[in-house]
């Protein structure tokens, strides 16, 4: 999930830089969304975790 938040993050980048606002915008939300799912994944994963 951390992977696909960085590609969408870059998509981003360019496409800012290249101008295009919009498509922009939405792929920082989609990134962000995505970053935030793995970082509440990654605290569950931590506290429900196996213990040895």
């Amino acid at each position: 999930m951390l992977h696909y938040s960085v590609i969408f993050f870059i998509i981003a980048i360019v496409a800012g830089v290249l101008g295009f606002g919009g498509i922009a915008g939405t792929a920082a939300g989609i990134a962000k969304i995505l970053f935030i799912g793995f970082l509440i994944l990654a605290v569950l994963s931590l506290l429900f975790g196996k213990k040895k």
